[in-house]
């Protein structure tokens, strides 16, 4: 059965608030999911998930280097993520913050590692957003995200 895992790494707790939304909503999708802080991810955790799920706050435009220490540890298993299915995610304090740049450099070690990444031609197109605390918008955003993720994963591997 395929499985999913979200990361994310938070010091406010708005990136784990969205992280739970999005594990919650890949779960009530039928794909069992975990959430996990980046401290507790380990390489082989991300080996054994077939949908993977990375959110970060933006930090000058950039993910926190937590996020970044994982997916540079990932280089080890270069290829070996070939086929699985990824998606990112973001929070940050302004509107103009970043966010946008922090999910897509994450969707681009994942595509380097010959991830699936799926975007989405309504709302938030590369992944969720937050600014702050996730408001109504961004809640719906994360669970249309993480449902599509457990559709993804499942059609995939049946």
């Amino acid at each position: 059965m395929a499985t999913g895992l979200v990361i994310y790494y938070s010091r406010s707790g708005n990136t784990k608030k969205m992280a739970q939304i999005i594990a919650k909503s890949m779960n009530d999708a039928d794909l069992p999911t975990v959430v996990k802080d980046v401290a507790d991810v380990t390489i082989d955790d991300i080996m054994e998930a077939d949908a993977i799920v990375i959110g970060s706050p933006c930090y000058y435009a950039e993910m926190a280097s937590e996020i970044k220490a994982l997916i540079d540890e990932s280089v080890s298993k270069h290829s070996k993520l070939d086929g699985k299915i990824g998606a990112a995610f973001s929070s940050s304090a302004n509107v103009g913050g970043g966010n946008e740049t922090v999910i897509m450099g994450i969707l681009h070690a994942m595509l380097v590692h010959g991830m699936i990444i799926q975007g989405d031609p309504r709302g938030d197109h590369f992944g969720p957003v937050s600014i702050g605390a996730p408001d109504d918008r961004a809640t719906a955003q994360c669970q249309r995200r993480g449902k599509r993720i457990a559709e993804l994963t499942k059609k995939i591997h049946e």
